[in-house]
């Protein structure tokens, strides 16, 4: 008897095989094809939660500025706002939504002229569950407070600097017109010994940062002489501001000006000027004194008015006009005019040396003429000007030099005076809504207010972001 044997068991087993590795292939295919849609996925997910938490980093760096703003480099940090200090580091943590951040302030030192504080600011941002198991597939660490949630860690550390109220010698927000016979703005340094005889302005010790600045422009009409304004120093303009200084104006550095040159030196003029100027608040007149009955006698002279008192000690009045008569202030002082301020004839306002006078006007009009103001202190720093929203014009008009400084943005500020051969000369520094400036003056910006005047605000300096590492390595929790 034959076998027979089917010819087509081989065929069977090759189409079988081939199916198999078809199969595998598909499969292996799919798997993979998976796998990168997966690992995408993810990518896109912490693609999105890295790009969020930027903006509950900065969430947390503008809370730190708002405080150190607040404080303006002169109180504990603690006790406001929810903000807690361990060791030399003030923290603080807030929600924003489901996310947080955790911010710190370090290198904060309280009373201190130059405060350099660091800031470092640390979100945490919600992560999907399977997204945040997937370790492999993230490089930022994974932590969380609630354990049902997991973040995703990204941190930024800021440097910031305190920026000085008047870091330009004249500057305003309208137009600056000056309209006079012999114009001149230079600088000195009343802290550093050489650039200055006794603390105060030395010609033969003069700098060239008397810069003049304006959100608008500038113009120079010399309307008596055509001797026109010599700036030493660097003007500023808003965008597409217009600059005309003359025939015979000079703009430029010592050098510049001791060649003769006419016209602005090369580099000398921007266009990028842009400044929101904040407005004055009203003093509280809670607890505060009466000038009436203050009159006295001192080193053999009579005063009409003598203030004295502790620190920031604040006298209000309605109106204050010295026709004649003269006021001496001692220690700290703050003075409040709210409707009226005008000094005439004879009259003056002393602030005895040693002594600071910060003087606040809400009255629409206000007139510095007479004696003028007498810084015998012979520090910008001893005066301050301050004109409320109301304070829409002040004019300078005294028989004396002017010491101190000038800050009225609401205010059209008239310099005048200095007629024929006689000079003012304007030590300090001026911020107002306009300048013109008439007569012969000298206007004398002193540099230690880069460094000494009053506080405008931290401003960051710097912006750098944290490794893994230094985020895991947070200070506080």
């Amino acid at each position: 008897m034959k076998i027979l044997h089917s010819k087509t068991n081989g065929s069977e087993a090759s189409v079988l095989l081939m199916t198999v590795v078809v199969t595998g292939i598909v499969g292996f295919l799919l798997i993979a094809y998976l796998t990168l849609v997966k690992s995408q996925n993810y990518s896109t997910f912490r693609s999105q939660a890295w790009n969020n938490a930027i903006p509950v980093i900065e969430a947390g760096i503008e809370d730190a500025l708002a405080h150190l703003n607040k404080e303006n480099g002169t109180n504990d940090l603690i006790g406001d706002g929810g903000w807690e200090k361990t060791g030399s580091i003030y923290h603080m943590k807030r929600y924003v939504g489901e996310s947080y951040y955790i911010v710190t302030i370090s290198n904060y030192v309280i009373n201190a002229t130059n405060v350099l504080p660091v800031v470092e600011s640390r979100a945490y941002v919600t992560m999907p569950v399977l997204v945040a198991s997937a370790q492999n597939y993230l490089f930022a660490q994974v932590s969380g407070t609630p354990t049902t949630t997991s973040y995703l860690a990204r941190g930024v550390r800021v440097k910031a600097k305190q920026e000085r109220l008047f870091s330009k010698g004249m500057v305003a927000d309208g137009e600056i017109d000056l309209n006079g016979n012999r114009i001149t703005t230079d600088s000195f340094n009343s802290t550093d010994t050489n650039y200055n005889t006794g603390g105060k302005y030395d010609i033969n010790k003069r700098r060239a940062n008397g810069d003049i600045a304006s959100n608008v422009g500038l113009t120079n009409s010399a309307a008596i002489s055509s001797d026109n304004a010599k700036i030493y120093g660097r003007m500023s303009t808003g965008p597409q501001g217009s600059v005309d200084i003359g025939p015979n104006g000079s703009v430029g550095d010592l050098a510049w000006h001791a060649a003769g040159n006419k016209g602005i030196k090369p580099g000398y003029l921007k266009d990028d000027m842009n400044v929101d100027f904040s407005t004055v608040p009203s003093p509280s007149t809670s607890g505060s004194f009466s000038i009436n009955g203050t009159s006295a006698t001192i080193n053999g002279t009579n005063y009409d008015y003598v203030l004295s008192g502790g620190s920031g000690a604040l006298y209000a009045v309605d109106e204050l006009q010295l026709n004649n008569q003269t006021m001496l202030i001692q220690g700290n002082v703050c003075l409040y005019i709210q409707n009226d301020l005008a000094i005439s004839g004879s009259g003056l306002i002393e602030i005895a040396p040693g002594a600071t006078l910060n003087l606040y006007v809400a009255a629409p009009t206000a007139t510095l003429g007479g004696n003028g103001v007498i810084n015998a202190a012979g520090s910008a720093l001893s005066f301050t000007y301050w004109g409320l929203p109301s304070n829409t014009k002040l004019t300078l008009s005294g028989n004396s030099d002017f010491i101190g400084l000038i800050y009225a943005p609401q205010a059209d500020f008239f310099l005048n005076g200095g007629g024929g051969i006689t000079y003012f000369d304007f030590s300090g520094a001026s911020i107002t809504k306009t300048v013109k400036m008439g007569g012969n003056y000298n206007f004398h910006y002193d540099e230690a207010l880069r460094t000494k005047g009053p506080p405008k605000g931290f401003i960051v300096t710097s912006w750098d972001e944290m490794t893994p590492a230094e985020v895991a390595a947070a200070p506080v929790n």
